[in-house]
């Protein structure tokens, strides 16, 4: 998975941490040039706020961008290209967004590729996973479990099923201290972080999947509080909204 130049599909400015904190600082240290596609500003769209919070909307958004940008300082990764679209919106912007991965694979000759699992963490991950699908053509893809709600808890670092390939990156001590310095930064978001392992790091080959089905059975992660009215933090769409979208995409 450390491939000569490395592209990695951030849904949210800190997914990268969340996912492969570690493995960056181990690809970077065995010569690979690392780089990471912020796909969304993960801020929801202002009309989502409060209204008492839409004032603040670009300045949340900055906030966002001015995070990542020192985690990326830390971890040494360079940003591919950031996009204007706010979090739970990516479905939306598929066709876009595959042509901007597409331009950067070529432009920057990376031979790899890596995405969040197909999990139901959050549905802008899943959408990457299936972006990152439709890539296979140009670089070789790997994708690195992040969260997810299967069974009825919250699992970190840990994949809904296994295929046999799978790597498990032990983190050394300066490693998860590291890791831990890096969720630090993104403090508009250290209430959503804490469920994040620090210990291990899990990889594998791209995994086939059903994109036309949830990723599994039962609630998924980000639909654990969609008991609540109305919640800006709360994403309220169903999966099969999700699966709808990614069916209806065409590709290539």
């Amino acid at each position: 998975m450390f491939g000569r130049r490395i592209l990695i599909l951030i849904p949210h400015p800190d997914d990268e941490v969340v996912g492969c904190c570690a493995a960056i600082g181990r690809a970077r240290a065995a010569g690979a040039a690392i780089y990471g596609a912020y796909l969304t500003t993960g801020v929801p769209v202002v009309e989502a706020l409060w209204p008492w919070q839409r004032k603040s909307h670009a300045g949340r958004v900055a906030r966002r961008l001015r995070e990542a940008e020192r985690a990326a300082k830390l971890l040494g990764l360079e940003p591919a290209f950031w996009q204007d679209i706010p979090t739970r919106r990516l479905k939306e912007s598929m066709a876009a967004t595959w042509k901007r991965l597409i331009e950067f694979l070529r432009y920057s000759g990376a031979n790899t590729l890596w995405t969040p699992a197909y999990e139901g963490g959050h549905q802008d991950h899943d959408v990457a996973n299936y972006l990152a699908r439709k890539l296979r053509d140009f670089a070789e893809v790997w994708e690195f479990s992040e969260y997810n709600y299967f069974g009825g808890r919250v699992r970190s670092q840990e994949f809904i099923f296994t295929t046999g390939v799978e790597w498990e990156l032990g983190l050394e001590d300066a490693e998860a201290e590291r890791k831990r310095e890096a969720l630090a930064i993104y403090e508009s978001e250290l209430s959503n972080l804490r469920h994040v392992c620090t210990e291990h790091e899990v990889f594998r080959p791209l995994a086939a999947y059903d994109y036309g089905r949830s990723p599994h059975t039962g609630k998924l992660f980000y639909q654990r509080f969609q008991w609540v009215p109305y919640h800006p933090r709360v994403d309220y769409t169903r999966p099969e909204e999700v699966c709808r979208a990614l069916q209806s995409f065409s590709g290539h």
